[in-house]
């Protein structure tokens, strides 16, 4: 079975082209993930009835990876970490869930399991399995590139967005926090880190650095 490009909807296309443009200028080139970000990005707003990219803050974007994944839902979706309309939970998941803001759906969306094996389906012309998928993907029909889940948040948006101007002293370390992300452990408000949630540990004194 073989299909084109052409034969998809023109807007999806010409949405797709646009935004692929976009992200391979960040890597001085294309690759199959990028593909798959834009495509997952696409669909979710057209399902969610969302205009993309968004000038405003109403979607949010949660990706379940890093990396060129996430350069195509950007360049599809307007969002960004710097104005806090994309979060990064590292499961290590070719995966993302769009959030309505104002409604709070919440749609999550994936690559369908089989997608590497059924690209060259798409892509015969490919004799190299990359090049395959990386235009397999494009060509692709959503219902069989991408699976779709209705997902309803652990946290409710508003937590996961905070409000301007909210901040907290960590009452160990002494260092603000923004966001609401303070905890409350032992009647202290604490930061994650001082809470025991660190990513990191504390290898020297930083006065002794500043003084070297």
């Amino acid at each position: 079975m073989t299909t084109s490009i052409d034969t998809l909807p023109q807007v999806v296309s010409q949405a797709l082209t646009d935004a692929l443009e976009v992200a391979a200028a960040r890597h001085r080139h294309l690759c199959p993930r990028q593909v798959l970000g834009a495509r997952c990005a696409i669909a979710a707003a057209r399902i969610l009835s969302l205009e993309v990219p968004r000038p405003d803050k109403r979607l949010l974007v949660i990706s379940e990876t890093d990396g060129c994944f996430v350069d195509g839902v950007e360049a599809v979706a307007g969002v960004s970490v710097g104005r806090r309309t994309l979060r990064v939970e590292d499961y290590g998941k070719i995966a993302a869930t769009f959030v309505d803001v104002k409604t709070e759906r919440a749609l999550r969306v994936a690559p369908r399991l089989d997608v590497r094996q059924r690209a060259h389906d798409y892509a015969p012309e490919q004799t190299r399995r990359y090049f395959a998928m990386l235009h397999g993907y494009q060509r692709m029909p959503d219902e069989e590139l991408l699976s779709f889940q209705w997902v309803k948040l652990t946290k409710p948006v508003a937590a996961i967005v905070s409000r301007a101007g909210a901040r907290a002293k960590c009452e160990s370390c002494g260092e603000e926090i923004i966001n609401e992300r303070e905890l409350l452990q032992d009647g202290k408000i604490l930061c994650q880190s001082c809470a025991g949630d660190a990513y990191f540990s504390v290898e020297s004194d930083p006065q002794l650095i500043r003084r070297s």
